[in-house]
Formats: structure tokens, C-alpha cells, sequence
């Protein structure tokens, strides 16, 4: 595989903000080559391709990979901010997956490895090194939150299949994330918020109390002047609608067959962020507030 361009490395070292956490520009572009090398083995046609491996490394989530370099590197500021702004996100996933609020330790547990507890070689051996950009880094730690929940069910499971003499080892590893599971998710979120958006007003108000406000049916019925089951059918009917507006745009938009439609659906239901409709719904709602010149 020939080597980026040294111009073009710059442009997406300028574009990813990478400055902002001190991350050297051997350090990007060492970043960028793995993520290529990566994605190879799938698409051979990026390898072979200079097009096309600059179509792929403009597509990233470029400040999201400078930030996990960054992180990588031991940044004081890029740790505080992910800890910030991305330890909410875990721990919102967390709770979809375990009302209890048993998840919130393995959510936890994720940090210690992102940090990197393990050396290897005189280096820590960080999570962050299975983060490539192809997806948003939030979307990639809750792929690696539900799968490791996931883990824990199973080994749950034999455990308790199994006699008291026959001990499971249950030391944590660090397993790299599903990055097929993590890109499906990453696109059904897109299609869905852009199907969401280009809901009638009154569809969104419906859906936006249901699910944002997790009003009742008859509250809402009583706030937009219709009976509790008329606003069960329009709900029901919106539904519909929108899974038939995803699957469309994950065909027309994102190019997938019949197959990667239906996984990335089964992808997104294993991801309870995702689906999350409030959320959705809510940035909606700022982004047109912004739009209108609201505060």
C-alpha cells in the first residue's frame, strides 16, 4: 500500500484539530495508516486504490482520532474531556442495558483500559489502539460497553452451569470491539436521525412526548386534542413509517444489500444508544432552536 501524501496528512491533521491536544503529525499519520491497514482485509479495493484510500481517510472522525491518539499519549487535557463529555454517554448506555445499574461498573472498568494497565514491551497496551475513526468515539465505546455486557452474561452463565470444583478464569481482557457491528450501528444512527428530521411536525410532537417526555398516551392525547387511541395508531403508524425510511436510506444512502440491512438493524437493537429516540429527538430540537435563532 502506497503512503498518503504528505500534504494530505496535513490537511486532516488541520481538519482533526490535532493541535488542540498536541498530537506531532507522525503520530496522525501513523494513526491513519493503521486505520487503512484495517479496513484491508474487507475492502481490498482501498488498498490497491489511491482514490480510494483518500475517500476512506477523509471519511473518518478525525477529531475523535487525534483525541484517541491523544489519549493514547497520555494528554492530561484529551483525558479530562473525554471524561467529560463521554463518560455520560457510557453510563446513559449503561443503564439501558441494566436498569439496576449493574452495567455502570463495567462502564467503569472501560476507562482502566483505555488508560492502558497492561504493558507490553515497556508501552501501555491501550483500548484505543482498536479505535480506527470509522465510527464517532462514542458510538465505538458503546459497542464495546454492550459487548462486553454482553461477555459477562455468557460467562454468567457457564459459571453457573457449571460444578464448584471447576473454576472459570474471569481476569478481564482487553477484546477488541466488533468494528463491523460498530459501523452498522454508526450508520443506523445516521439514517434514523435523518428520517426522524424529516418528520411532519405533528409526528415528532407525538413521538417527542412518548419517547423524549415519556408521557402516557392519554397525557398526550389530552395535550394534542385526540383520544388515547388515536394516539396509540399514529404512534404505531410513525413507527412503521420510520423503520421502512431507515431500511430505505440505509439502501439508497449507505449502498447495502438486503443482508446488511437487516444486521445493522439486529446491530442497532444490541445497542441501546442507537435507538435512543429521546436523544434524537432532543438535538433535533436544539438544532432547529439554533436554526431559528433561539437560545
Amino acid at each position: 500500500m502506497a503512503p498518503l501524501s504528505h500534504d494530505l496528512i496535513q490537511r486532516l491533521h488541520t481538519e482533526a484539530r490535532a493541535d488542540r491536544w498536541s498530537v506531532p503529525l507522525p503520530v496522525f499519520a501513523a494513526a491513519l495508516a493503521a486505520s487503512l491497514e484495517s479496513v484491508q482485509a474487507r475492502n481490498p479495493g482501498v488498498k490497491e486504490e489511491r482514490s480510494a484510500q483518500e475517500k476512506y481517510v477523509r471519511g473518518l472522525h478525525l477529531e475523535d482520532l487525534a483525541l484517541a491518539c491523544a489519549c493514547t499519549a497520555g494528554h492530561e487535557g484529551a483525558w479530562e474531556h473525554v471524561i467529560r463529555e463521554l463518560r455520560p454517554v457510557l453510563y446513559r448506555a449503561a443503564d439501558a442495558l441494566d436498569a439496576s445499574g449493574g452495567a455502570r461498573e463495567l462502564a467503569d472498568s472501560i476507562y482502566a483500559d483505555l488508560y492502558g494497565t497492561e504493558e507490553r514491551d515497556g508501552q501501555r497496551r491501550s483500548l484505543f489502539r482498536y479505535f480506527h475513526g470509522r465510527s464517532s468515539l462514542a458510538t465505538w465505546l458503546r459497542a464495546v460497553l454492550a459487548q462486553r455486557h454482553i461477555d459477562t452474561i455468557r460467562v454468567q452463565r457457564r459459571f453457573d452451569e457449571m460444578p464448584d470444583a471447576e473454576l472459570p478464569d474471569l481476569s478481564p481482557r482487553a477484546a477488541p470491539p466488533d468494528l463491523d457491528r460498530v459501523r452498522f450501528v454508526e450508520i443506523f444512527h445516521r439514517a434514523l436521525a435523518a428520517v426522524v428530521a424529516a418528520l411532519v411536525p405533528r409526528d415528532r410532537l407525538r413521538l417527542a412526548l412518548y419517547y423524549g417526555q415519556d408521557l402516557t398516551l392519554a397525557q398526550i392525547g389530552r395535550l394534542t386534542g385526540e383520544h388515547e387511541a388515536t394516539v396509540s395508531r399514529h404512534l404505531a403508524r410513525t413507527r412503521r413509517g420510520i423503520r421502512a425510511g431507515v431500511a430505505e436510506r440505509l439502501r439508497s444512502d449507505e449502498g447495502l444489500d438486503e443482508t446488511e440491512v437487516e444486521e445493522c438493524f439486529q446491530c442497532a437493537v444490541d445497542d441501546p444508544g442507537a435507538m435512543d429516540l429521546g436523544d434524537i429527538l432532543r438535538k433535533n430540537s436544539a438544532a432547529n432552536r439554533s436554526n431559528n435563532g433561539e437560545p
